[in-house]
C-alpha cells in the first residue's frame, strides 16, 4: 500500500513519533521471528517508567488462544528499545 504523505501529515508530531516507534518495534519483532504482517498490532501508552510506547503482537486470529503474543517497549524520547517480553 503505498501513500503520499502530504505536509500537513508530516507535521503532526505524534502520527511521526508513532511511525517511528512503529518501526523500531517492527524491527525487534522481525528479528525474534515474528511475521508483522500476519500479527493483530495493538499500541498503547505507557508512563510507568517514563514515557513508553507498547507494541504488542499477537495472532489474528485470536478467539479461544491464549498467550503467545510478544510485547516490545519503546522509549517515546530516544525511540529505543526498553524491553521485550513473550507471552507464555
Amino acid at each position: 500500500m503505498n501513500a503520499t504523505l502530504t505536509a500537513d501529515v508530516l507535521q503532526d508530531e505524534l502520527a511521526v513519533l508513532l511511525a517511528r516507534v512503529l518501526a523500531a518495534a517492527n524491527k525487534r519483532a522481525r528479528e525474534l521471528g515474528v511475521d508483522v504482517l500476519q500479527s493483530f498490532i495493538t499500541i498503547t501508552q505507557s508512563f510507568e517508567n517514563g514515557p513508553r510506547w507498547r507494541v504488542n503482537y499477537g495472532p489474528k486470529d485470536y478467539l479461544g488462544r491464549r498467550g503467545g503474543d510478544l510485547i516490545i517497549e519503546v522509549d517515546a524520547g530516544d525511540i529505543s528499545i526498553k524491553q521485550v517480553l513473550r507471552g507464555q
